[in-house]
């Protein structure tokens, strides 16, 4: 073992040694967590926030009796795999600038939740290293290490205090395979059981696009419309565009046709996955502590899918960056609703406060519970956006500005009257100001979170591309047949 590795876990010893004891009947009257995390999804993808395209009943029954949170953000990626750092700064409640993908040296919730006497269960994806799960959860089931998988075909272990199962293809479609998982730790809960935090992350609608034949039919037979910033092609390169394993996944120039296929198969994989929250509701609804319990739905970013020409989620449009986030249980009002500015950090604040434990200074979020109580707050009034050295972005409650520092350019939108980001305002004199005034801001959020990139490069690069014409375009290992058989014709 490295020595950095091996001083990052003593120091964490200590620490977990020195929080306070608590007696068994305190915890068990402390809240439950059961959190479902989907892989790419957008936020507009819920029926229940206004899309009459897409099927959701069960996510959309929680958002009745929960609270929705309408303008909740990814902060960023320092990769292209926008879902590793996405997931570090979930479980750590920290910003990535410092942080590392593989967790080390970080207190994870639920290893600070299983030190206060919680049951941690883990099932799904985890993209952050075996090391920081055996840390955070003592227990879990049909668990993927990986970014991604053939949904038909993912490989999964278990895991114990006593190490890891040889891997294994699962039996069933990826988000069957996760749910029976987590139904099977809701139904071995007993009364006299302590909380629980059980954490279940779906690798959908994560493409490959390959959806069950049944979920997917509705769509195919009445196509989704295409989205209201759609382009064939990005009218810049954002530094993201060519050789990226996400848009190679549909040629260049993007067509309505192949655009409004693939959405029919990623809302195949959405209904799906909904189909499974359903079952994961139900069989919490049946346990001990399902009255105890706080519900947690969110995504770790969203997707670009025909938007702005993209297809990724390497970009800081809101396509990409606002992610689902629905919370319910007790103490939250049904059917509530906020366009306070969160992030997926906060998410650790939150659950430690609702849980009764103590604040953390070193975290970057804020606990949400004041959107919903009559506490007061103060609460933030911008969102930074930041995606590895290549953009920087600030947005407040009208105005978005994006920064591109290798080609020294910037877009701006106003989101009151362009929510899709499609009339970039920037060269505008009569917005000069507000131009001013957002990269000042945007500079001042750097330096609240530790973020040192400037909004120039020393040297810019040019930002023309052209992929309509000679860009060779391979599938990945993980596309099935029928996927590449259609996506990926041979070259004549």
């Amino acid at each position: 073992m490295r020595r950095p590795q091996f001083l990052g876990r003593l120091l964490l010893g200590l620490v977990l040694a020195l929080f306070p004891l608590v007696s068994l009947q305190s915890a068990q009257q402390r809240p439950s967590f059961l959190i479902l995390f989907a892989d790419d999804q957008r936020a507009d993808t819920l029926a229940a926030w206004g899309n009459r395209h897409i099927r959701t009943p069960n996510l959309d029954s929680l958002v009745r009796r929960g609270m929705s949170f309408r303008a909740n953000y990814c902060l960023g990626s320092n990769s292209g795999a926008v879902c590793i750092p996405s997931r570090a700064m979930l479980m750590s409640g920290r910003a990535w600038f410092g942080l590392r993908n593989d967790l080390g040296g970080a207190l994870l919730l639920p290893e600070y939740l299983g030190a206060h006497g919680y049951r941690t269960f883990a099932t799904g994806k985890w993209h952050n290293g075996r090391d920081s799960f055996a840390r955070g959860f003592q227990q879990g089931r049909s668990v993927h290490f990986g970014g991604m998988a053939d949904h038909t075909k993912t490989s999964v272990v278990d895991s114990s205090p006593d190490g890891f199962t040889p891997q294994r293809i699962a039996s069933r479609f990826s988000s069957e395979e996760f749910a029976n998982a987590a139904i099977r730790f809701l139904q071995d809960s007993d009364p006299q059981d302590s909380p629980f935090f059980c954490y279940i992350a779906f690798t959908a609608p994560h493409d490959p696009r390959n959806p069950l034949r049944e979920s997917v039919a509705p769509y195919y037979r009445r196509k989704p419309p295409l989205p209201e910033n759609f382009l064939p092609q990005h009218p810049f390169d954002n530094g993201w565009m060519r050789g990226l394993r996400d848009e190679n996944l549909a040629p260049y120039p993007r067509t309505p046709e192949v655009i409004r296929e693939q959405l029919a198969e990623y809302y195949g994989l959405i209904s799906h996955l909904d189909s499974q929250v359903g079952r994961i509701l139900d069989a919490l609804s049946r346990t001990p502590q399902a009255a105890n319990t706080y519900v947690i739905y969110a995504a770790d970013h969203g997707l670009a899918l025909g938007s702005h020409g993209l297809l990724g989620k390497q970009s800081l449009y809101e396509h990409s960056m606002r992610c689902p986030l629905v919370i319910a249980g007790p103490g939250i009002p049904a059917g509530s609703s906020t366009r306070k500015f969160t992030y997926l950090l906060d998410l650790f604040p939150t659950v430690t406060d609702l849980a009764g434990l103590p604040a953390r200074p070193d975290l970057s979020g804020q606990s949400l519970q004041p959107l919903w109580s009559s506490r007061d707050a103060t609460w933030r009034e911008s969102v930074l956006l930041a995606f590895t050295d290549t953009i920087r972005s600030i947005r407040d409650d009208r105005w978005k500005l994006i920064v591109y520092p290798p080609i020294h350019r910037q877009q701006l939108f106003d989101l009151h009257n362009d929510p899709h980001e499609t009339a970039d305002l920037s060269a505008d004199p009569r917005h000069a100001q507000t131009l001013s005034r957002l990269t000042a801001l945007l500079q001042s959020r750097q330096k609240d979170f530790g973020d040192f990139q400037p909004l120039t490069a020393p040297v810019r690069k040019p930002d023309s591309i052209d992929l309509s014409r000679d860009y060779v375009r391979k599938p990945d290992s993980w596309q099935p047949p029928w996927i590449v058989e259609k996506y990926f014709p041979p070259t004549p």
